[in-house]
């Protein structure tokens, strides 16, 4: 492995451990098993660094759930796959809890560091695409599935923050549907 990957490797392990604000450059280049100037030479600065850590971490989290909805098979449709991928979802929340806990945090940041406003935007315009694939939603139109997406990145983030403050009270995948359900069925007439 070389500089760059063990400063990935070791900021997003400062990233869980001590969060966004509270990492240093040294606990990085301590993690990592390098110099300090590495972190510059190959990134530019510490917060470039912890943004391209979280930025793959995020990518890592979207494509182990992706592998894990295909395992469960991805013949289902509609109601079925909605549910399945939110089931999906909730499981994994318990093992990425710490990379959830950070983007929360960093909210807060954004307003006072535009390039993490700007890194932040990036990944979420990506997002809504993968989004909209995640959870079963096809369509041939790209500027609908980002808008598919976006419904399904704001649901997530809400459950999300409702998950991290009381997991016992976070709402089921079979909530999530029913809840949907008695919305869209609003909507008609």
């Amino acid at each position: 492995m070389g500089n760059r990957d063990a400063l990935l490797d070791g900021a997003t392990a400062c990233l869980y451990d001590k969060g966004y604000a509270r990492t240093t450059a040294r606990d990085i280049a301590t993690a990592a098993g390098v110099s300090l100037a590495a972190i510059g030479y190959h990134f530019g600065s510490k917060e470039a660094l912890l943004n391209a850590a979280l930025e793959r971490a995020i990518e890592e989290w979207g494509d182990d759930l992706a592998r894990s909805l295909a395992a469960r098979g991805g013949n289902a449709a509609g109601g079925e796959a909605f549910e399945q991928a939110w089931t999906a979802v909730l499981a994994s929340l318990a093992e990425s809890r710490p990379l959830w806990a950070i983007q929360f945090e960093l909210i807060a940041h954004i307003e006072r560091t535009p390039e993490l406003r700007q890194s932040f935007a990036d990944a979420t315009r990506r997002a809504r695409l993968e989004l909209a694939g995640i959870f079963g939603t096809s369509t041939a139109d790209e500027a609908t599935a980002v808008r598919v997406g976006a419904l399904y990145q704001a649901l997530l983030v809400g459950v999300v923050g409702l998950w991290l403050v009381d997991p016992a009270d976070a709402p089921s995948a079979a909530d999530l549907l029913d809840a949907f359900r008695t919305v869209a069925s609003g909507f008609d007439g």
